[in-house]
Parts: C-alpha cells; sequence; structure tokens
C-alpha cells in the first residue's frame, strides 16, 4: 500500500536515494531540503521532476522545522512515515572539537531528529498510526576514533528511537533504527573539522591519523562495490513496506565486515530488553499495537 512519506536530508547521500526510490515504489514523498533556491536548487529540481514534493527544512531550527512539516503535510495529504536522515559527520581527534563544535553536530543530528519528530507526531496520534524511521549508523553501535562527536550523536539518536518505540507503541506508531556501515556517498564529502588546531602539536605524528584513517577506508569502499549506498534505500523501503507490527526495530546495513557482529550485539540487547520490561511488568510496551 503506497504511504505519504517526508524525507529529511534529500538533497544528497542516502536523502536522494531514498526518495528516488520511494518514488519509483509509488509512495508520496516529500524532499526536505535546506538552502531549496540555494545551493541544492539543482537537487530540489531534480527531485521534484522526479514526482517529489519539495519543502525547506533546516533541522536546526525550530521555526523552519515547524513551517516545513505543516506544508509537508498539506501537500501529502498527511504523513504516514518519517525518515530522519538529515544529518552530518566528522573527522579529527576529539580533544581538538570545542563544546561549541559539539553544539552545532548535535543541534542537527540529534536535537533535529527530535524537532522533526515532535512536529509530526500528533498527526500520526490522531490516526492512531505511523512510522518513524532513524537513520542512525553502525557507529551509533560502537566507537572508531576519529569520529567522537559523529559516535556520540548517533549513540543519543539510538536510545531517542528506543524511547519513541515504547513510549508510541500503545498509539499503534512504530519506531525503526536503520544502521547503516560507511558508503560512498556526498556525506564524506562533508565532514566537519574540529575547530581548535591549538593542541595539535601535542599529539605529534599521530595528527595525522584521521586523514591517513579516512584515504584507507575510501580505498576499502572503492575495492567493495558491494557497498552500494543503494542497499539502504532498498532497506528503508522494505521496513516501510513491511505490515506494521512486523517490522524489526534495528535493520543493519553493510558488507564491509561489521554488520554481523553488530546484528550479534544487537540481537543480545533485544533479549536483555525483554527481560528487564518483563521484570519490570512492562513487556507489552515493545510491542506495537494494531
Amino acid at each position: 500500500m503506497a504511504k505519504k512519506v517526508l524525507v529529511t536530508g534529500a538533497n544528497g547521500g542516502f536523502g536522494k536515494l531514498i526518495t528516488l526510490t520511494l518514488l519509483k515504489k509509488g509512495h508520496t514523498v516529500v524532499a526536505s531540503i535546506r538552502g531549496v533556491n540555494g545551493k541544492n536548487k539543482p537537487a530540489a529540481e531534480e527531485l521534484k521532476k522526479a514526482g517529489a514534493h519539495i519543502v525547506e527544512i533546516d533541522v536546526a531550527a525550530d521555526g523552519s522545522v515547524l513551517k516545513g512539516v505543516e506544508q509537508a503535510i498539506q501537500l501529502a495529504g498527511g504523513l504516514d512515515v518519517v525518515v530522519n536522515n538529515a544529518g552530518v559527520g566528522v573527522l579529527g581527534l576529539q580533544e581538538a572539537f570545542t563544546p561549541e563544535d559539539w553544539k552545532k553536530l548535535f543541534d542537527i543530528n540529534v536535537f533535529g531528529v527530535q524537532r522533526v519528530s515532535r512536529a509530526v507526531l500528533p498527526n500520526m496520534r490522531s490516526k492512531k498510526s505511523g512510522l518513524l524511521i532513524q537513520i542512525s549508523s553502525l557507529l551509533g553501535r560502537m566507537t572508531i576514533p576519529f569520529y567522537g562527536p559523529y559516535n556520540a550523536s548517533k549513540w543519543a539518536v539510538e536510545a531517542l528511537a528506543e524511547n519513541y518505540r515504547t513510549e508510541l507503541s500503545g498509539f499503534g506508531i512504530d519506531s525503526c533504527i536503520v544502521e547503516p556501515g560507511g558508503y560512498p556517498t556526498t556525506f564524506i564529502d562533508n565532514l566537519v573539522k574540529p575547530s581548535d588546531t591549538s593542541r595539535n602539536a601535542n599529539y605529534g605524528d599521530f595528527v595525522r591519523m584521521p586523514v591517513e584513517l579516512l584515504m584507507n577506508y575510501e580505498k576499502a569502499l572503492a575495492a567493495n562495490p558491494e557497498q552500494n549506498p543503494q542497499n539502504v534505500a532498498d532497506a528503508v523501503a522494505r521496513l516501510i513496506d513491511t505490515p506494521a507490527g512486523q517490522r524489526p526495530f534495528r535493520t543493519v546495513v553493510d558488507k564491509m565486515g561489521m554488520g554481523e557482529h553488530i546484528k550479534g550485539y544487537n540481537d543480545h540487547l533485544e533479549q536483555v530488553t525483554a527481560g528487564v520490561y518483563n521484570a519490570f511488568g512492562i513487556g507489552e510496551m515493545l510491542k506495537l499495537k494494531v
């Protein structure tokens, strides 16, 4: 059954692929983009030509989110699904990222998810159905050096999604997480560097490690064509097409050697969570009311 979907951060990377994939499957898609009439105008025009509705949303601004979501609901005639995809990555020594750097990143990656979710939930709750899909990362389950603030932001998104899962299940609203590994998208081109370089000298030659790690990873990606970004878009489409009450909470999407390890971790956590919830007599909160 065709759904009405809002995708944030649709101008490139996973967001653009998700939008195009859902359109091909017959869904009504509202693509949210920051800078519709600026640097992202070509992307907006391409998606509009493909059949998407376009709205301007800066997930870091309350007013922009509220206005954009209201427009999305009007354009689509309601919303069944929201894909919180907008986000930004980092590269650098964690100590070199200032508190202001962290605030800016969390304002997009975490608070942006909360802004959009809060804006759409009243509409979903009124219908007693809906689906929130949070695009997290395998780095929301473990850490790799030189991505410190990004790691932390995705760990926060994971917790946010877990709480929505339980607090919304009784209202028929599903909360799911998609956890991609690293993929060759425009995301890599826009990694934020730390703003304080005054401590670099204290790290000696180690200060070059972040760039060296990224270069080696890009080589590994180039040598593994199976790590195709389309995999992530297809995973999102499958979640949307899966009947309510049957969707997995976490979906790992990776063919670079991390995925199977994280899947085992996720399966174990699911058992732990169920055990704790059942011990407190609230196990039903883990089940979607349909």
